[in-house]
């Protein structure tokens, strides 16, 4: 007992030193102190915690380990303690430790609201999300006011896809705390995962009015104004992120977005490739950089492609799957990065609409959703089937959550429709609840993941069916799609697993056809910019879509066709300045290029009447555009690839009578084009039964193409109302099931 008695001065003392020079900040001399204070007393708690504390700040964990582990010896049964050992695990990265820590912690003080809170974020980087919600749920229960809390509850149910829910909590932790950037933020991506843009800008702006030198808040405004259609704006946005912030990749990719939208593709270009050198890893980046490439008809970056490949194969998200269909991908590499883009628009269980499988009185209720209804290839194709429906048996709905600019062709499809209901306003959960009301049994997405699309209507399920058809040449990918509408030809048998959903085949050709379109005049040859003589070949394709594959091929036919000339469609002064560049590398006189101004429908039409023959491409082949050649009267010369995209001409010259004039190989397509132009009768045969194929070939049979459709969808609803899983729907030619 007097040895104890003894020892209390000294260790009052040290302890006394040790709290002097803490004050005075002189950490080392209380570091000192306190260890004078263990050699007399090992289990001074206040010397244990104290030395904890210097080392967690010194950023020397393993000590404070030491130190945590010594006093929750001492006092095993206080909460503090387990709470202080957990926080010192959580920092050295030991999760699954830190965890037991922090439930021991929450046992001995079921009111810790400290425990609970960082119990959540341990949870969040274990993965295990539903756990971090509830224990983020339990701090805010035992106090409402802990902002973090809320803060840190909005990250997690951002991450299962809860976004409203993520949404309500970023804005309660705004209330606590107006001035919180992180939440202003992170709301702003919720609301823009809703669709809901003009509150994202006014958040934005708010922010920005109060911290101007916040260059995360000038790219998230430029991304609302992007999706608004705000380029010009955008683009002002983006200049102030990047003044404030130079190495800043989000805000070149966004860069590069806005600069493309308002036509300035080399300089997108450039944006995306700033992008992929501040984070090589940059998928989305990767795969803008690639597609905007093979628009310009730029195809000196081969590595680019062979990354963007790689990047998908080991899962990377956010590459889009529109990008692959410029590459070499596979049908494995599209259905993969379909499903990858799919996981963007999950929504959680308990926000999917739920539907009565008992039949409605009436009419079949089918929905078409699209931002295409306008003067667009989607509404050119779809405008006679929509008007040839049967409304005996069905009731036919439009969607669009596109621009509204008047013109022929909306105005024809507004009056096709028996209801037509613009949804471009409404957030993704709103278009969905509007399309839910109407009842509509069957949901045909004509968009897929082309430009401007909206999947996240789709994931709340606002209809018991729901169909991939026409606007995108692939597989969804997405638990929220049913069926695909294909044929046999573009999806040969056997090759159904290269689709999540189930096919559903039509027989001869899966696109419709517009057999009501108005060809104008032909024009002169000397109008349309062509010489009065020689051969015309015409390749009117989308500029992403040529290849150097084809280019090539091309050349060697301009070369082996005195006089010939090569007539293509003028995307872009990019993709002209380096197709030019092309045909001098080939040896090839670039007068022999004439590129075409962008004309409305029936003018362009009208021209191809000057053509000798339509050349196609690979890996993406002409798909309205070869349809539009036919109708014209212009033949088509194609070679069927490997996936969807690159089979679509092939499937269309099937149905129009023309089969020979596909082909397998590069080679045999080479030879094949080569042939018809030195055998001009043997072309203007071809000629003729393309003119007389028009009254009989199943590609212009809109009247039968529809009954089609809509046995398909009788077959579907049938299969829904029966609680069967959707599976393969047939046709056969004579249009029976």
């Amino acid at each position: 007992m007097a040895l104890g008695r003894t020892m209390l001065g000294p260790v009052a003392s040290l302890l006394q030193q040790a709290a002097a020079a803490n004050r005075r900040g002189a950490i080392g001399e209380a570091c000192v102190h306190y260890r004078r204070v263990l050699e007399f007393d090992p289990d001074n708690e206040i010397a244990c915690t104290n030395l904890a504390a210097i080392a967690v700040q010194a950023g020397r964990l393993d000590e404070a380990e030491t130190m945590f582990r010594r006093i929750v010896a001492l006092r095993p049964n206080s909460a503090q303690a387990q709470y202080n050992l957990g926080f010192v695990l959580q920092e050295r990265g030991r999760l699954d430790a830190a965890e037991a820590a922090y439930r021991r912690a929450i046992v001995l003080s079921p009111d810790l609201v400290e425990a609970y809170n960082n119990l959540g974020v341990v949870l969040q980087e274990e993965g295990k999300l539903e756990e971090s919600i509830i224990a983020f749920r339990q701090a805010i229960v035992r106090a409402p006011h802990r902002v973090d809390a809320h803060f840190n509850l909005g990250v997690v149910l951002a991450l299962v896809g809860d976004i409203e829910s993520a949404s309500s909590a970023y804005r309660r932790a705004l209330e606590l705390d107006p001035d919180h950037v992180r939440a202003r933020n992170n709301l702003s991506l919720t609301l823009c995962a809703q669709g809901e843009f003009k509150a994202v800008q006014t958040l934005q702006r708010q922010l920005l009015a109060k911290h101007p030198d916040n260059a995360e808040a000038h790219n998230n405004l430029a991304a609302a104004l992007l999706d608004e259609g705000k380029p010009a704006e955008a683009l002002e946005a983006l200049r102030h992120a990047l003044r404030l912030k130079s190495d800043y990749p989000e805000a070149q990719l966004n860069l590069g977005n806005a600069l493309r939208e308002l036509g300035r593709l080399d300089e997108a270009i450039d944006a995306y490739g700033r992008a992929v050198e501040l984070r090589p890893s940059y998928g989305a980046a990767l795969a803008q950089l690639v597609y905007h490439c093979a628009r310009a008809c730029d195809w000196t970056d081969t590595v680019a492609q062979e990354r963007l490949l790689a990047a998908v194969r080991q899962g990377a998200p956010g590459i889009p799957p529109f990008s692959l269909l410029t590459t070499a991908a596979t049908a494995a590499d599209l259905l993969l990065c379909a499903r990858n883009w799919a996981k963007n628009f999950a929504v959680p269980d308990q926000q999917v609409f739920r539907h009565r499988a008992t039949a409605r009185p009436g009419r079949l209720r089918i929905g078409y959703l699209s931002s295409d209804f306008h003067d667009h290839a989607t509404a050119y194709l779809i405008a006679e089937l929509i008007e040839r429906h049967d409304r005996c048996g069905f009731e036919i709905h439009g969607y669009s959550y596109g621009p509204d600019h008047g013109g022929a062709a909306r105005a024809r499809l507004i009056a096709a429709f028996d209801r037509f209901t613009d949804i471009d306003a409404l957030s993704h959960r709103q278009a969905a609840e509007r399309i839910r009301q109407d009842d509509i049994d069957i949901l045909v997405d004509l968009k897929g993941y082309t430009h401007r699309s909206r999947p996240k209507i789709l994931a709340f399920r606002p209809a018991p069916v729901q169909v991939n058809y026409l606007g995108f040449p692939g597989s969804m990918g997405a638990a929220f799609i049913d069926y695909a509408v294909v044929d046999d030809f573009i999806v040969p048998p056997g090759r159904e697993s290269d689709f999540a959903e189930a096919l559903a085949y039509l027989p001869h050709c899966y696109q419709p056809n517009d057999t009501r379109r108005d060809i104008g005049a032909v024009p002169a040859r000397a109008a349309c910019g062509l010489p009065p003589q020689g051969f015309v070949f015409c390749a009117f394709h989308n500029s992403f879509k040529i290849s150097p594959t084809f280019v090539a091929i091309w050349m060697r036919l301009l070369q082996n066709v005195p006089g010939s000339v090569l007539w293509l469609l003028e995307s872009n002064s990019s993709a002209r300045r380096n197709l030019t560049a092309a045909a001098v590398a080939h040896g090839v006189d670039p007068a022999r290029l004439i590129f075409a101004p962008m004309l409305p429908q029936r003018e362009h039409l009208a021209r191809q009447g000057n053509a000798d023959l339509f050349l196609d491409t690979l890996p993406c082949n002409a798909h309205t555009t070869a349809s539009d050649a036919l109708w014209s009267g212009l033949p088509v010369v194609t070679c069927a690839g490997e996936t969807f995209a690159g089979r679509v001409a092939g499937s269309i010259l099937r149905a129009a009578g023309l089969a020979e004039l596909i082909t397998r190989s590069a080679r045999d397509y080479e030879a094949l084009a080569l042939s018809l132009a030195h055998d001009p009768a043997w072309l203007d045969a071809i000629r003729s039964r393309l003119k007389q194929g028009r009254a009989s070939q199943p590609l212009f049979d809109m009247g039968q193409r529809t009954r089609d459709l809509e046995t398909i969808y009788s077959r579907m609803d049938e299969a829904w109302r029966s609680g069967k899983t959707a599976t393969a729907i047939v046709i056969d030619r004579a249009g029976r099931h």
